[in-house]
């Protein structure tokens, strides 16, 4: 035996075979049903006397309940899964961070399950996360089909969806209010003078919040009595996009237009910053307004005006939804649709603008 005192109820190496719960029964000197109480807090129906040999029990052998293997014997195992399409988008990273800190704070555990953006992906992780016993689901995926999600409700499993409905799934929803930042952004850039819109948005087949983007777009500006249109971009192959984007960009700056892009979300404003970038140099905003939807880390050092979306606030309440449903509320699906908050920066004021045009023409 070593004599070295750091030694002293070191816990066992990584390896080494971990203690059960018969083995604290056994060295406590009494049966594991009293273990299971002492674990489950039922200290009442045990002796003070009894309740001292299994703490020291646990201590000596350095003990650590299974807590799926009891979750599971009690049918609740504090296990959230949450599927992601996409976990490089800063919206989701930023969404996942309100989900951990309500995980946290009511006692769950997430499972995270990230897809980027293979629809198949989605399809295997769901069925994965049934075999897991999760007690709910959270989702944010690109094209899961209803019938994936009804196994989940029919297994009695309540499931949130975040940000994008699912065509025939009647389940709570959180997210923004998409048509009203649409409305607001696209209002202050024609407030700002701009007369040439054009919305940039990525293919809207499979996701429900692009195709209210772009239908609140083509809403407001008619409302508006101005001038937009919609471009499609897939980010995969955006090369035939951006050469259109061009081509009306110039039409419209040539017919004495003031033009302003107004991305449908972060990854597509940062596609076509880069693209503006590397057309038309460093000072690209000289040439061309650019606004998004999501306000990303690089827009505030590019000056660029944004709608900032309440991502830690849906995460947290996609989390308390979950919480009330397995609490046993019964209510018809909730939709919470939160507000987002414009941003205003230099790439959208009429100042900005004026000041480049002058300098362009040598005022």
């Amino acid at each position: 035996m070593s004599d070295d005192p750091t030694l002293t109820n070191r816990p066992p190496a990584f390896g080494a075979r971990r203690a059960t719960i018969t083995d604290v029964a056994r060295e406590a000197g009494t049966g594991k049903t009293s273990i299971s109480r002492y674990l489950n807090g039922e200290l009442g129906v045990l002796s003070p006397d009894l309740r001292e040999r299994i703490e020291a029990a646990i201590a000596k052998l350095d003990y650590r309940p299974n807590q799926m293997a009891r979750g599971l014997k009690r049918g609740r195992n504090r296990l959230i899964g949450m599927l992601l399409a996409d976990l490089t988008n800063p919206y989701s990273v930023e969404v996942l961070q309100g989900v951990e800190a309500a995980c946290h704070a009511l006692g769950y555990m997430p499972l995270i399950c990230h897809a980027a953006n293979e629809i198949d992906m989605e399809r295997r992780y769901l069925q994965l996360l049934t075999t897991y016993r999760v007690e709910g689901v959270i989702v944010n995926a690109l094209g899961v089909k209803e019938e994936l999600l009804q196994g989940f409700a029919r297994g009695g499993i309540p499931v949130v969806l975040v940000d994008r409905s699912v065509e025939g799934f009647i389940t709570d929803m959180v997210g923004l209010d998409n048509p009203a930042a649409v409305q607001i952004a696209t209002r202050h850039l024609v407030d700002e003078g701009f007369d040439e819109l054009l919305f940039v948005v990525q293919p809207v087949t499979h996701v429900s919040s692009r195709r209210l983007r772009e239908a609140a777009f083509r809403e407001t500006v008619a409302a508006l009595h101005a001038s937009g249109s919609t471009l499609v971009i897939d980010l995969a192959d955006a090369a035939p996009a951006l050469a259109e984007l061009d081509t009306r960009v110039t039409a419209a700056k040539a017919a004495g237009k003031r033009v302003a892009l107004f991305a449908a979300n972060g990854p597509v404003a940062l596609r076509v910053a880069v693209h503006l970038k590397e057309r038309h140099g460093a000072d690209w905003q000289a040439s061309v307004a650019l606004m998004s939807i999501d306000d990303s880390e690089w827009a505030q050092l590019a000056g660029m005006t944004a709608v900032r979306q309440p991502t830690y606030d849906i995460g947290r309440r996609a989390v308390e939804f979950l919480h009330e449903r397995l609490g046993g509320a019964a209510m018809p699906a909730r939709e919470c649709l939160l507000p987002g908050e414009l941003v205003v920066r230099a790439s959208t004021t009429r100042a900005n603008h004026n000041d480049e045009q002058q300098a362009s023409q040598g005022i």
